[in-house]
């Protein structure tokens, strides 16, 4: 089994920063991507970004400038860097990861989420 563990969400006032981590661990042999998504109330889950084994990541246009994403792939960790956040961005963020586990199955994984609140 895998395990995600997020940390990092709060409340925060508008045109602040957070930063989000996300640890995997368990029966991994390797990671092919992680990434984080988002769902407000009433919406949909979005893709927020998302960074690939080799290195290249994507972005939803909402936070492109204004968030980053990062890996420590020694410690299969992965970060969300988030400046001048914007009360749109309250959400429950959530941390996945595709990855190959020991048995060489490729399988998913999401964390628990963890809450930003981006409010005066």
């Amino acid at each position: 089994q895998v395990q995600l563990v997020e940390s990092g969400g709060g409340l925060v006032q508008p045109g602040g920063s957070l930063r989000l981590s996300c640890a995997a661990s368990g029966t991994i042999f390797s990671i092919n991507s992680m990434a984080w998504y988002r769902q407000a109330p009433g919406k949909q889950r979005e893709l927020v970004a998302s960074m690939a084994s080799a290195g290249s990541t994507t972005y939803a246009d909402s936070v492109k400038g204004r968030f980053t994403i990062s890996r420590d792939n020694a410690k299969n960790t992965v970060y969300l860097q988030m400046h001048s956040l914007k009360p749109e961005d309250t959400a429950v963020y959530y941390c996945s990861t595709d990855l190959i586990s020991l048995l060489r199955a490729r399988e998913r994984y999401w964390g628990q989420g963890t809450q930003v609140t981006v409010s005066s």
